[in-house]
């Protein structure tokens, strides 16, 4: 992907995070871009080919930030992991606090979307599973699922502009010891 589009993708990240899906246009996001309709329109002629190549994009960021946390720690624990996904301190590109609710709601009108989160959700709980599996789990893909769900389920209450957003870091330290409890610091 050239570095153009690149940049056209970030500025939609930017738009549906700052102000919801539903403010992102080939307009509003040829002005982000700094371009005419007519240049956005080069690199994206349809709304549908801005939108594949937004889902693989996200798809794409979330796999490069999963990776970072992989070569900056030997071997990743549940808890590292854990951390990661719910602080989004590795891969900043996402901001899930604001992003991942949006991109939720645009999953359900729109299928590519819908098939770029179903993509990274397999791989997240694939990797719990895996890892769930080590620590001795007897139900590892029930509790893959139970974690990320708790672990999406908190952005709606804790996120940026929520009523408990200033309970974040104390929500995310009392799921990170409920795992340590459950699987040890190995885990």
């Amino acid at each position: 992907m050239s570095e153009r589009k690149d940049q056209i993708l970030r500025s939609a990240l930017d738009i549906i995070s700052t102000q919801g899906y539903g403010k992102l246009t080939m307009r509003a996001l040829a002005r982000a871009s700094g371009l005419k309709l007519g240049a956005l329109q080069y690199h994206f002629p349809t709304w549908e080919e801005l939108l594949r190549a937004l889902a693989v994009h996200v798809s794409s960021e979330y796999t490069k930030s999963l990776e970072l946390l992989d070569r900056e720690t030997d071997s990743p624990t549940i808890v590292d992991v854990l951390r990661w996904y719910l602080q989004d301190s590795i891969g900043t590109t996402l901001r899930s606090d604001r992003l991942w609710p949006q991109l939720w709601a645009m999953a359900q009108v729109e299928p590519a979307m819908r098939e770029a989160l179903d993509d990274i959700f397999k791989t997240a709980v694939a990797w719990f599973e895996f890892h769930l599996t080590q620590a001795g789990s007897e139900s590892p893909r029930l509790e893959a699922l139970a974690l990320l769900s708790i672990g999406e389920g908190s952005l709606l209450f804790t996120g940026r502009g929520c009523p408990w957003e200033g309970e974040a870091d104390p929500l995310c330290e009392a799921m990170l010891e409920f795992i340590e409890a459950r699987y040890g610091k190995q885990a």
